[in-house]
């Protein structure tokens, strides 16, 4: 399993558009990705609503975990979404 920490930079958190490429990104891979906030709300990275709902905000730190056989290219994937978008 591979995770790592992120602190939400977008003013307006996880909207439509950044959740609509994480998740597109997400389902190219085996592995399982899930967000986590630090209220222990998850979702997992292949649904969009179920992203959506965790009304992920600006300055709100998200732990993503990829666990599966494709763990490490996934996750450096992510990282790059997460920093150009997010």
């Amino acid at each position: 399993m591979k995770e790592f920490i992120y602190t939400i930079k977008d003013q307006l958190g996880i909207h439509a558009r950044p959740a609509g490429m994480l998740v597109k990104e997400a389902k190219n891979y085996k592995s399982s990705i899930k967000l986590e906030k630090e209220d222990g709300k998850s979702a997992d990275a292949t649904r969009l609503m179920a992203i959506m709902t965790l009304g992920i905000k600006c300055g709100n730190q998200i732990r993503i975990t990829v666990e599966g056989e494709d763990e490490d290219t996934a996750i450096e994937m992510l990282k790059k979404i997460f920093e150009e978008n997010l």
